[in-house]
């Protein structure tokens, strides 16, 4: 029996930031501020917390986004698996989101990737492009305000 790969394909966006890691990580793991960036949710940063993202409903969309934390190294990678809930569940985007923290010389380097994208998943795909473009732009926004 021959078993073949099935080709997966990332999405990886990176910004340098003019703040210390510590100031992201915040922005990152804290559900309050994760809230003013990205969705509402019930985020904490430990290990196999299972949590759920929360938006408005779409069209092919029911606005709930199953997590689970994988991966929590303090101020350095914070990862997560990134699912679809309910009836899209069996079918949908099953993907890792994982994000990295760099210091730099003037703040730090994040590396944002969603990894596991298939090949049937093309509009999930699209999708993300721009929802983390924008998420990472507000992410932004969010550590600027930050004391």
């Amino acid at each position: 029996m021959t078993q073949h790969a099935t080709a997966t394909r990332s999405l990886i966006v990176e910004r340098e930031m003019p703040h210390a890691p510590e100031k992201v990580w915040r922005a990152l793991t804290q559900g309050p501020l994760i809230a003013d960036w990205l969705m509402s949710n019930d985020f904490e940063p430990v290990v196999g917390h299972r949590f759920n993202f929360r938006a408005p409903p779409m069209p092919n969309w029911n606005g709930v986004t199953d997590c689970e934390v994988l991966v929590v190294e303090p101020q350095q990678r914070l990862s997560y698996s990134w699912s679809a809930s309910g009836d899209e569940a069996e079918n949908g985007v099953k993907t890792i989101v994982t994000f990295t923290l760099t210091p730099v010389k003037d703040g730090t380097f994040l590396r944002m990737e969603q990894s596991g994208f298939g090949q049937n998943d093309e509009a999930n795909y699209r999708g993300a492009q721009y929802g983390w473009q924008k998420f990472i732009g507000q992410l932004e926004h969010v550590v600027d305000k930050l004391a």
